[in-house]
Order: structure tokens, then sequence, then C-alpha cells
């Protein structure tokens, strides 16, 4: 795809749209509260929003001004401060792609369940449904027990929507859809947050997130995961970002764009805090139980604890639970479609294949791999894999980009270009984040996750299990990104920009 004949947004609403859709995922709703849960309750919100203002709004300009600078996606914008730096660009753009197999069979559960919820199909009992009716969950990452044909078949929905969107490119394609979804994902979660801090016992559950305990601020681990949550959260370090800002015109202002992108997430962030635990109070309230009882994280959250609620509502329990799931739907579709461009932006970079037939075969390649999801063995699986790409793929392409970008493209370089165009003007602190703060909090989070795993093997797995569905994982994506360098860029041009960026 030539520069000259490169998509582009069609306005800076749809931009907004699309990136604030890309960041907003399914993790929102089990990932943050429960982080501020654990973590000092409303306390953790002053490590959050530090760690907003020192990385996640530092590393969005980074990315926004790097893909609009060099107008592709990471692997070629990587490779031209350097043939040596390629190789990262790649291997962000398969984090994505490893990733959305197994996040495209979750939004396909919340297909399954908008339809249960026409009959409250969950029954009186959530918990056993989602795990053995449901998901027919098996004893062991090996034991795969067959294929589970409603969810694949969801599965195949979920593909088609993502293969069907992205075809047809940014304007045409990934910006209308982001302006019906984006605005819609945010007026149902307000919805649904009002709703909740209605219902009886929801003060019960606010109280638990939000009670500050400050004495934790003194503990370097909730400032670590203060920094996790928003890196991880706003979907930095995966060249998503990259790929949207490199549709970007020449003249727009990266910095409000990048602001307006991190701040929107975090607000979801905070409304899916008060929506999962106000309605965690109902429930507890309604059970008559403590609510330490009904306060567990991870997809139950969603797949268990608000069926639960669900059947408890007072009145429209069928139609709260079809807009509910309906819901998830789309805020997975708007993340999933943002994990199939990244990595396509990329390869239509260097390969001579069209759009369209290149969106078909990874398309068709992707869904194989989430088959793979859709079996007994395939939540286990999944959490194997997703622990791993996590922990050692998406912290350390964090790491090694603001490096590189702050040190050999060189961070006051960037600092003038973002501002050229930019109402709002970033200083010189800007450069110290990125040069040392962030490569800092990276680099621990890296290295005490590897400690941790030498220590304690994850999840209890058997390490057979570890190393064929984890270490392979982790190790494998930079060995592909290692044989896709090996080709020569189609047209790989020296420009005087290469030859300016510091190399």
């Amino acid at each position: 795809m030539s520069q000259e004949n490169r998509d582009q947004w069609i306005s800076r609403k749809g931009f907004i749209f699309a990136t604030v859709g890309a960041a907003i995922g399914l993790g929102n709703l089990w990932r943050f509260p429960f982080q501020a849960y654990n973590n000092g309750g409303g306390a953790f919100l002053l490590p959050y929003f530090f760690a907003l203002l020192t990385a996640g709004i530092p590393l969005m300009i980074l990315e926004y001004g790097f893909g609009s600078r060099m107008k592709s996606g990471a692997a070629y914008a990587f490779s031209r401060l350097g043939r040596r730096f390629e190789l990262l660009g790649w291997w962000q753009v398969m984090i994505p792609l490893m990733v959305m197999m197994f996040y495209s069979s979750i939004v396909a559960w919340s297909l399954n369940y908008m339809l249960y919820s026409v009959n409250l199909g969950w029954g009186d009992n959530p918990g056993k449904f989602f795990g053995v009716d449901f998901l027919h969950v098996s004893n062991s990452p090996f034991h795969l027990g067959g294929v589970n044909w409603p969810i694949l078949a969801t599965t195949v929905v979920v593909w088609f929507c993502n293969w069907f969107i992205t075809r047809n490119g940014i304007s045409r394609g990934i910006e209308k859809a982001s302006r019906i979804f984006t605005p819609l994902l945010l007026l149902l979660m307000i919805g649904f947050m009002i709703r909740g801090v209605t219902l009886e016992g929801a003060s019960l559950g606010l109280d638990y997130l939000f009670k500050p305990d400050f004495s934790v601020l003194l503990k370097p681990e909730v400032w670590v995961s203060a920094y996790a949550q928003v890196f991880f959260s706003a979907t930095l370090g995966v060249g998503v970002m990259i790929a949207y800002s490199s549709y970007l015109p020449k003249k727009s202002d990266i910095v409000n764009n990048a602001c307006i992108t991190v701040l929107a997430n975090s607000s979801f962030d905070i409304i899916a805090g008060i929506t999962v635990f106000s309605t965690l109070g109902f429930v507890a309230h309604s059970m008559g139980v403590e609510f330490t009882e009904v306060a567990k994280g991870g997809p139950g959250i969603a797949f268990v604890a608000f069926p639960m609620a669900i059947s408890q509502m007072p009145v429209a329990k069928s139609l709260i639970g079809v807009l509910f799931f309906f819901c998830l739907f789309i805020a997975g579709l708007s993340s999933s479609i943002s994990m199939l461009e990244s990595f396509c932006s990329a390869a239509l970079d260097k390969f001579n294949i069209s759009r369209k037939r290149l969106i078909t075969i990874v398309s068709l390649l992707g869904f194989a791999g989430s088959a793979l999801y859709t079996t007994g063995a395939g939540v286990l699986i999944l959490d194997i894999v997703d622990h791993f790409v996590g922990n050692y793929g998406i912290a350390t392409c964090g790491l090694l980009e603001a490096f590189i970008i702050g040190w050999f493209y060189n961070a006051s370089k960037m600092r003038a270009e973002v501002n050229e165009y930019s109402d709002f003007r970033i200083g010189v602190w800007w450069e110290y984040c990125i040069k040392y703060l962030t490569p800092a909090v990276l680099g621990y989070m890296t290295v005490m996750n590897i400690v941790e795993e030498f220590t304690r093997p994850y999840g209890g797995y058997p390490m057979a299990a570890i190393a064929a569905f984890g270490l392979s994982v982790a190790v494998g994506m930079p060995v592909v990104g290692f044989l896709l360098t090996l080709k020569s860029w189609r047209n790989l041009r020296r420009s005087p920009l290469d030859r300016q960026g510091a190399m």
C-alpha cells in the first residue's frame, strides 16, 4: 500500500470513535473494578490517575505521533528507524492476532447469552450453567473434549463481522462501524450504571469499591498495578494505535486526540467499576450473603454474576439481559476489528496483495485458530495464552517501543512534531516520561513477572501445559516476526525522514 494511495479517516470524530472503541473492551468490565478492589479501593484512584498522566497519555501521544509521521503499520514504521528494529513491529502486531483468536470466542459467548436472556436459560445456578452446561469445561488443557457447536457457530458470526467491516477499509468500513458502535456502547453502559446504582444493596458494593485504604499507597506493587491497568486497558504497545494513526491527515491534532482517547477509556473504567460493584452489591443483598462471596473477578463477572443479578431484577429481566450482552458484543467487536487491522496494516505495507484478499486469508486462518477455544479445554488454554501474551508480550513490546522511539527516533524530535499542529502543546516532562519513567516501570513489571513465573507456575497448570500453550506462544510470536523480517520490503524508500531519525 503506497503512502500516496493510503486511506484516511473522513473526520476527527470518526478517528476518536474508532480509537476509543479499540481501547474499550471486555477486559475493562472485569479488570479495573477488581484492581481497585484489591488495591486500596478509592485510594487506588490516586496511582491510577498518576499512571494516566505519566504513562497512558504520553505513550498514546508517542504512538499517534509515530504512526502519523511514518504513515505505515508498526513493522514498516520501525524498519525505517533501522532494519534491526523491524522485528519489534512484527512482534507487536503478532500479539493482537494471537489475542483475537481467543477474544473472538469470548465475544461469541455474549451472542449465546443474548439468546439465553430471552427465557433466562441459565436457570437457578448461573455458575454451574456457565462452566458445565455452556462451556463443558474439561479437566485438562490436553483434554479437548470435542467442539462446542453453539459457540463455534457464534464464533463464525464474530469473524464474519470482523471480516466484513475491516475488508472495506478505514473510511468505508472501520470508521462507519465505529461511529455507530462507540456512542451506542457508551450510552448503554451509562444506562446500566444508572440502573445499577438504583438497585437495592448497591451501596454495599460501592462501599467496597471506593472506601479508601491509604496505607496501600506505601506498597510499590499497588503503583505497578495502576500502571499495568492503564497500559493494558488503553491497548498500547501492540501496533493498534500506530496503525490507526497512520491513516490520519497530515495536519492532525495529535496531543488532543491522544488525551481524549485515554480519558474516554479511563472514564469507561470508572463507569464499569460502578456498574459491576453496584450490581454485585445487589446480588449479595438479594442472596443474603457476604459481599466477598460474590466479588470474584474474571469472565465470571459477565457470565455468572450478571446473569444472577438479571434473574433477580424486579422488571424487564429479559430485555435487560439482551441489552447487556449486546453491549458486550459491540464492545468486543470494536476491539477485535482494531486487532485485525493492526496486523493487516503491517502486512499490506510489505506484501503485494489486495486488502480484501489479505483480510479474507487472515480471517479464515484466525477462525481456524479460534476453533481451538470452542472446545471443552478452550477456556483453560485461553487462560494460559492470555497470561503469557499479556505478561511477556505486551509489557516487553511496550518497554522496547518507549526505549527505541525515545532514544533512537529522539523524543525531543517527536515532541516538536506532535506539537506542530496541536492546540495543547506538551513540554519536556513528556520526554522524561518516555525516556526514563515508562521504561523503568515496564521493565520492573517484566522482571517481576519472570521472577514470579519461576517461583510459582501460573494457575497450578502442569508444566507441560504451560510449555505447550504459554511458552510456545510467547516465544513463537517474535520467532514468526523474525521470519517476516527476512523478506525485503517491496517499496522500501530511504527518505530524508529516515536519514534524520537520529540514526
